[in-house]
């Protein structure tokens, strides 16, 4: 695996609280073309693998968890993203990690992730990471651009 710098000093990554719920939810919005609805964020509050960045404000999220998987649970990354003024930080990668280490400590064998294509910028994160491209989903996303599936063994 490639090492990524470390997130800047004075960023903390802790789990989500509800209070943060409103602050991820506009990052959300200015993400992603279809950003997940607020009450998508509410179902995942209890989950470890939902984790903020914060320095004194939350300036990114991850949203991760498990699901059984013919005897090992199997990990899926469903959301990341980090605040527009400060992407390219490193806090991405941090979240990233972070996320990954709680779905190891639930004993998951593999964990996946889709992405849409064009995403350049997460598609090199997360090889860097050891995720490589399993499978294309054509036309995954309601404006019609495929989606890749990608993949890291743990």
């Amino acid at each position: 695996m490639t090492t990524v710098a470390p997130p800047g000093e004075g960023l903390h990554i802790r789990p989500v609280e509800r209070a943060d719920l409103l602050a991820v939810h506009r990052i959300e919005q200015g993400s992603f073309p279809q950003p997940w609805p607020f009450t998508a964020f509410e179902q995942y509050l209890d989950e470890p693998g939902f984790l903020v960045a914060e320095d004194g404000a939350v300036v990114g999220y991850v949203v991760a968890d498990s699901v059984p998987n013919h005897g090992r649970p199997l990990g899926h990354v469903k959301d990341i993203a980090v605040r527009e003024d400060r992407r390219g930080e490193g806090i991405g990668a941090g979240l990233l990690e972070r996320a990954l280490g709680v779905l190891s400590a639930q004993g998951v064998g593999s964990v996946k992730l889709e992405v849409r294509q064009s995403n350049t910028r997460a598609r090199t994160l997360y090889c860097q990471y050891g995720f490589v491209h399993r499978r294309t989903v054509p036309r995954y996303y309601s404006d019609g651009e495929d989606a890749l599936v990608l993949v890291r063994d743990q």
